[in-house]
């Protein structure tokens, strides 16, 4: 065991990618004991989860709304091992804003699940009972299917096998699904589908919970995590951009960046990257030992965040759901409000699967979704716009399309001393913080290994309840 610690102590690892893949993987391999540094080219850490200097304000915004959910277990355990926690609120419930601009609390009942949000999902008014039963029997369709069966089929296929309406596709799969997966129906793997209703909302009463972050993610994941790192000795250089990893198609040897004028040597490499980067940032021999061409054809999707800044309040709402509209989630930035201390009220508008935007300029898009806001609050109508931005990460996810899992790499590499991280590589889960942060596991997990230490650092998922167990078979983690 002496010597064991005495050869991780001696070993260096870089770590290339500062977003919550990298973070994960970094403060992992730095905790026991590695000398690791993780290089990030931007001034902050997050990645994708990170926050943009508005200039005409002068405020931070996030690119986009980075929610969690109670099943996102190795989440939770990442911001308790960089000491998050505080900076989330937990919700346990939601409102449904309808197409008929109803607005219905959905919310956890005392039974156990898979029952506990079927009171709620009998209140919605704008569907029909027999629309309501539909989704009941699909639903339980959907779930005591083993996933191998559902892995390559396009779930509006299996939707439409399975007697579901178009009614009920729009108002409730598509729904929860675009914002999870970002994705329209017709472009899903069905497994996935499956993923995110059985984990987030039938095996377990917690998994449906969802948690908002209450600053910035800059603030989260930049500032506030890097200050957990140096306690772990976690060496981190910002504004640091790699230009190539130079070796062979065995093993990396160097690291060029584009501001340094000595090569950085290391002994295990960690790109966490997304995957249309890989071959950018890798010299041609060590490409040959990649399947480069293979991570090329994993497909991304955008997400659009419309941030407006009102004179007066629209809705003292912190979050709603919007049914059946162009945005999907509308949030109270109430709490930048406070910090800020005018009288300017801050809310965000999120539109996930936003390639309809790609045509549009962003007074469109603003008018469009504005138009929206006034449709469900009046108030909207008399109230002007001092600011507003819009947003689009072009490749926030890769796409969950059918047969997706084909594309998806392993952590480890042929290359004997190169990992992968990314929520892009197998997980087991589609494009999500968890996801991203399970792959940084992953690939810590893969690189301990190779150096004896046989040590789980993947949380296990929620336990599934027993009422689930027995009405599904447990089916949706049987070939998990």
């Amino acid at each position: 065991m002496s010597d064991s610690g005495s050869v991780v102590r001696s070993t260096r690892v870089a770590v290339i990618g500062g977003g919550l893949a990298g973070i994960a993987a970094a403060a992992t391999l730095a905790r026991e004991g590695f000398q690791t540094t993780l290089y990030e080219s931007r001034k902050t850490l997050g990645g994708r989860a990170g926050s943009y200097l508005d200039r005409q304000s002068g405020e931070e915004i996030d690119n986009c709304q980075h929610v969690s959910m109670g099943c996102c277990t190795n989440l939770q355990a990442f911001c308790e091992m960089l000491g998050l926690e505080e900076f989330f609120s937990e919700e346990r419930e939601l409102v449904f804003i309808g197409p008929d601009n109803s607005q219905t609390t959905f919310g956890e009942s005392f039974l156990p699940a898979p029952f506990h949000l079927t009171s709620s999902f009998k209140k919605l008014p704008y569907l029909s009972w027999k629309e309501k039963r539909e989704f009941a029997s699909g639903i339980r369709a959907l779930s005591k299917t083993d996933p191998a069966q559902l892995s390559g089929v396009s779930f509006e296929s299996w939707l439409k096998q399975h007697g579901q309406s178009d009614s009920v596709i729009q108002r409730v799969w598509h729904v929860v699904l675009v914002s999870a997966l970002s994705e329209s129906i017709s472009r899903i793997d069905a497994r996935y589908a499956q993923k995110v209703f059985f984990d987030g909302f039938l095996s377990n009463r917690q998994g449906w919970r969802v948690l908002i972050p209450n600053r910035s993610l800059a603030e989260i994941y930049s500032s506030a995590a890097r200050e957990r790192m140096n306690e772990f000795g976690l060496n981190v250089e910002l504004n640091t951009r790699l230009d190539e990893l130079q070796g062979n198609q065995k093993q990396v040897e160097v690291a060029k960046f584009r501001n340094r004028e000595q090569l950085v040597e290391a002994d295990e490499f960690i790109l966490a990257v997304p995957p249309h980067q890989i071959g950018k940032l890798v010299s041609s021999e060590v490409a040959s030992g990649l399947p480069v061409e293979q991570f090329e054809q994993i497909e991304t999707a955008p997400i659009t965040s419309v941030h407006l800044w009102f004179d007066r309040e629209i809705t003292p709402m912190r979050h709603a759901v919007l049914v059946d509209r162009v945005g999907q989630w509308l949030f109270n930035r109430q709490d930048l409000t406070e910090q800020a201390g005018d009288d300017v009220h801050r809310y965000q508008v999120v539109v996930s699967d936003s390639r309809n935007f790609d045509a549009k300029s962003s007074d469109e898009i603003i008018s469009t979704v504005v138009d929206e806001l006034k449709e469900i609050w009046p108030a909207t109508k008399s109230a002007k716009i001092v600011h507003s931005r819009v947003i689009t990460e072009r490749r926030a996810v890769f796409s969950a399309v059918p047969g997706i899992d084909s594309l998806r790499p392993q952590q480890s590499t042929a290359v004997d001393n190169l990992f992968l991280a990314g929520d892009w590589t197998q997980t087991g889960w589609p494009a999500t913080m968890e996801g991203a942060v399970r792959s940084g596991f992953l690939a810590a997990e893969s690189l301990l290994r190779k150096y004896g230490v046989d040590r789980s650092v993947v949380v296990d998922d929620l336990p599934v309840s027993r009422l689930s167990r027995w009405i599904f078979g447990n089916s949706p983690r049987r070939s998990s």
